[in-house]
């Protein structure tokens, strides 16, 4: 087995620049009480102003740069790498976060799938970049290993034969022991693991913790069952607001990123998205003169037609659905809730497509205008259980279930009235076909319908009242 080790060492700091419009601005987070707050990370622009981890927060001001400050918050973190385990599920079923600060999956079994591990590793890094969150990958026999590995090397990739001596090179305080045990093998003189490899084992035990000797093992191949990730049938992201935001227009980055990590649960999933909400979430709501205050919410309800997972079309149709909501007051938070997660079937596309690059799928197409136009503007041809022609097809809103067509002689172009058919006709080719159907309604219709062809060559379709034998045919379609 082959495990990559995703080592996210500013995980905490990333998941926060990444909902900014400026992440290059300098950011630290904070953490501590509050007669002592201390750094808990730094961006790389806050580290050119001479901050670092730890540093006390008034000895930081003191420096005299500008810097934006934002709380640490471990669940957010926690519920980040949630998030990118389920972007690796996509990649492996074997995924887990039980080991600190990291991901990790086996990848041998994916690349058959997804071709050797170059080709693999170049993916991941990319689309890591493109959610926005550094990173370090290594790959070993064993998710122990490459997780102790990715403390020193990045794009590190070791065998069943090499990857005890990659262990052995590793510095004692690199190693993933305790930090009290690291500097009792450093006072003792140990300066690498394979010094502590050739300790014997009841030497170990006698100095140290059982722990330390567990630890050892694993990282040499020793079976140490981990906690497999399951993707939850529910994603939920929320992004909250520094300040009060009043236009639609300064929603769209927040969006643009919760559809970003919507798709990434999708597509971990493999699964795709029917319907979600949008959340906006407001510190007060005016309503005439009357101003209640507390947390209220505005809900705009996304829907689509049809399963779907793809970012870009994920963005434009919410982004439709936020330009046009009334913001009854202002924002401060952001929340996306998606609870249909039926299956996604990728369109049918075909080899050589001829249409030209700039033109639009008409799924995409359709979805867009119901978007900007609403439900009601966009319609379709839907069909209904009725044997009357009038009944059958009807211009409508697109629905979201619609009927199969009948599979009986219809014509493509139906008149919306009939007509006395004024052509003579030359011949009959099929027929009569009866219709009695809607005394229900006070619409009954009596009918013998027949295909007919003029004296000018069309094919017509014509009826007779039911019964009749002779008389003029009446004119309800023409076949192509």
């Amino acid at each position: 087995m082959r495990w990559a080790c995703l080592f996210l060492p500013q995980i905490a700091i990333d998941g926060v620049l990444r909902r900014r419009p400026d992440p290059e601005a300098p950011l630290v987070l904070i953490e501590g009480p509050v007669q002592r707050r201390v750094l808990h990370a730094v961006n790389p622009a806050a580290r050119a102003l001479g901050l670092r981890p730890g540093m006390p927060l008034a000895a930081a001001q003191a420096l005299g740069g500008r810097f934006a400050t934002v709380e640490h918050d471990p669940v957010a973190t926690e519920r980040w790498r949630q998030l990118l385990a389920a972007w690796a599920y996509r990649f492996s079923s074997q995924v887990s976060t039980d080991l600190a600060h990291a991901v990790v999956l086996e990848v041998g079994h994916s690349l058959q799938l997804f071709g050797p591990w170059p080709r693999l590793e170049a993916r991941l890094r990319e689309e890591l970049q493109a959610l926005g969150f550094r990173h370090r990958l290594v790959v070993a026999p064993n998710p122990h290993a490459a997780r102790v590995l990715a403390n020193v090397h990045d794009g590190l990739a070791v065998g069943d034969n090499t990857f005890l001596n990659a262990l052995g090179q590793l510095p004692i305080e690199r190693a993933g022991l305790p930090q009290e045990v690291a500097h009792a093998l450093s006072r003792m003189g140990l300066r690498k693991l394979r010094q502590v490899f050739a300790l014997p084992r009841d030497a170990l035990n006698r100095r140290f913790p059982r722990e330390v000797l567990q630890h050892l093992d694993r990282l040499r191949g020793a079976d140490a069952p981990l906690g497999w990730y399951q993707p939850p049938d529910v994603f939920e992201g929320r992004i909250e607001f520094e300040h009060e935001v009043e236009s639609s227009q300064a929603l769209l980055f927040p969006l643009r990123r919760l559809t970003a990590d919507l798709a990434a649960f999708l597509a971990g999933r493999d699964g795709g998205v029917q319907r979600f909400t949008v959340v906006l979430e407001h510190d007060r709501i005016v309503d005439g003169d009357r101003c209640d205050i507390g947390e209220h919410r505005s809900e705009v309800d996304v829907g689509l037609l049809a399963a779907e997972r793809e970012p870009a079309m994920l963005f434009e149709l919410a982004r439709g659905r936020i330009e046009q909501a009334r913001l009854p007051a202002p924002v401060r938070g952001m929340q996306l809730v998606a609870r249909e997660l039926p299956a996604f079937v990728p369109a049918e596309r075909d080899l050589f497509d001829a249409r030209p690059q700039q033109a639009m799928p008409w799924a995409q197409l359709r979805e867009r205008l119901r978007a900007r136009l609403g439900d009601d503007a966009v319609h379709g041809v839907g069909w209904q259980h009725d044997h009357r022609p009038e009944q059958v097809v009807s211009g409508r809103s697109v629905p979201r279930n619609t009927v199969d067509s009948p599979a009986l002689l219809r014509p493509g172009w139906l008149l919306p009235q009939a007509l006395p058919l004024r052509d003579r006709v030359q011949r009959v080719l099929a027929g009569p076909e009866r219709i009695e159907s809607g005394w229900w309604d006070e619409d009954e219709v009596r009918r013998d319908y027949y295909l007919v062809e003029t004296a000018s060559g069309q094919r017509a379709w014509a009826f007779r009242t039911a019964g009749e034998q002779a008389g003029p045919f009446m004119l309800h379609g023409w076949f192509a």
